[in-house]
């Protein structure tokens, strides 16, 4: 697909010489329209066809470009010939070299590792549920498209940018720090809008405009300029999922993912003599803002100074509370709490069986109370968990769970519940599923598919049981629940259901 930037830029460049120099900004202003649509329709395409039909309908929509393509290519090709003759790429040069290629690699790196910390940092007010991450993507895209609207405005009657910027574009990479701070109140809706817009809508007046100045139009330079900035957004989830946030909370990863552009907001400084002073005092007050940002900026884990937190490659995961209080919280949503049910999860199957159990399967380790009591049977139990964090904090919650993981009857597996199912050969006389809430919740909402169930009893041994555990709440809808139970209905021949 990104091959076709530069056909497309040959195509701008026969078809529309006023364009030349600007055309990557051109195509990158409708590209970036089309991705909002595409991150907004299928959300709703989904909800009415699901997820088959709306693959069809994407596969339809190629293959009208495809056909588009080629229909635009047979009705004009001599027009095309006679104005590549007389103007082209090649009769321009760009500028900028070095700097506008690493102006770019670092936008692409800062810009989708900071996507990955905004996803964790607002976790804790908009939840698990699917739709989170579209949320923040449409946001993301909706102001980088304003910003790629202004550039196009502003470079018709400019070409150089004010030095403040870049030091607006630090501070506004911060913005998230004050929009995800659990002490002051606000709307979920504000917080994303407070976070996000101006930071990306900067980005999409920087970026067309840093390929443009670089490439002046020619479909090869742009190419490379366009790489670049690619193989910085290939890096930059890499970076800030397996680097920082194993390491460092939230507030410090945004942190230190924005220095490099107030290093960048600094370097205006430098120019002695040649800067305004009413310019050098805008950049100043920028990061005097920043500072304060910084410095007051709060983050959801406070709150839980008493607790314990880990991180890894995956979540956020603090263990807090005492007594029958204690909680579970993977990036700030709640999973579980201590209590008798998830016992009664363990014993029930395992006593309704017509023969003693050979050994029992956890899908979703959470406080580790389930796969606990299915340990006391003496048998070998295995733990299937997500996030790696968790069954590190068994012995939070149980004081012998570090005895229990020890154990050779123990076994815990970090990997997706279902990919696990498909991939052992192992056969289980009851496997136990619990899910955390809520239903819709993006890591576990597939838990209570047909599709799963059909791979789960391929690994019951005959006679064998699947406990599944539904945890409705207020917020789930009935439908939801509904659909749960005719799932379960349509994949096992009995099913006994048991109210809390």
């Amino acid at each position: 697909m990104r091959a076709t930037v530069q056909v497309a830029m040959q195509a701008i460049g026969q078809t529309q010489p006023a364009e030349v120099r600007r055309s990557f900004s051109y195509l990158y202003t409708a590209n970036v329209a089309g991705a909002i649509v595409g991150t907004t329709v299928p959300l709703i395409l989904i909800e009415l066809l699901g997820f088959r039909a709306t693959l069809k309908v994407g596969v339809a929509c190629n293959t009208l470009i495809a056909l588009s393509a080629f229909a635009l290519s047979r009705r004009a090709p001599l027009t095309a010939k006679a104005v590549s003759s007389q103007t082209g790429p090649s009769t321009v040069s760009g500028s900028g070299g070095g700097t506008n290629l690493a102006l770019l690699f670092l936008s692409g790196l800062t810009c989708m590792a900071m996507e990955v910390v905004w996803v964790r940092s607002y976790t804790p007010f908009y939840g698990t549920v699917v739709y989170t991450f579209a949320s923040i993507l449409g946001v993301y895209l909706l102001a980088t498209f304003v910003g790629a609207i202004v550039y196009r405005f502003w470079s018709t009657r400019s070409e150089h940018e004010k030095p403040v910027v870049w030091s607006a574009l630090a501070v506004s990479a911060l913005l998230p720090l004050i929009a995800t701070n659990p002490e002051w109140y606000m709307a979920r809706l504000s917080r994303l809008l407070l976070g996000i817009p101006l930071f990306t809508g900067l980005l999409g007046f920087i970026t067309p405009m840093l390929v443009d100045r670089f490439s002046a139009g020619d479909p090869a330079r742009a190419g490379k300029a366009y790489a670049v900035n690619v193989a910085g957004c290939i890096l930059g989830p890499l970076v800030s999922g397996f680097v920082l946030l194993p390491y460092l909370n939230e507030k410090w990863a945004l942190v230190l993912l924005t220095i490099p552009w107030l290093l960048v907001g600094l370097a205006p400084l430098r120019t002695v003599g040649k800067l305004r002073f009413g310019m050098r005092a805008a950049i100043y007050v920028a990061l005097a803002v920043a500072a304060v940002f910084i410095a007051t900026s709060r983050s959801y884990e406070d709150a839980y100074g008493e607790g314990k937190v880990l991180r890894d490659s995956t979540a956020t995961v603090i263990a807090s509370g005492i007594g029958m209080d204690r909680m579970l919280l993977v990036n700030g949503q709640g999973m579980t709490k201590l209590t008798v049910i998830t016992k009664v999860m363990a014993h029930l199957p395992l006593a309704f069986l017509d023969r003693p159990p050979q050994d029992a399967l956890v899908v979703c380790f959470g406080m580790g109370t389930t796969f606990r009591s299915l340990h006391s049977w003496g048998i070998p139990v295995t733990a299937v968990e997500l996030v790696p964090s968790v069954p590190r904090l068994f012995s939070y919650y149980h004081s012998d769970g570090d005895t229990i993981l020890e154990s050779p009857l123990s076994h815990v597996v970090i990997d997706d519940g279902r990919r696990y199912l498909e991939r052992t050969e192992h056969q289980f006389d009851v496997i136990t599923v619990d899910p955390p809430p809520p239903l819709r919740a993006a890591a576990s909402s597939l838990l209570y598919s047909e599709e799963f169930y059909r791979v789960a009893r391929r690994r019951l041994r005959p006679g064998g049981i699947l406990q599944q555990w539904l945890p409705a709440t207020r917020d789930d809808d009935a439908v939801d629940v509904a659909a749960v139970a005719r799932s379960l209905r349509n994949s096992f021949p009995y099913v006994r259901a048991f109210p809390e």
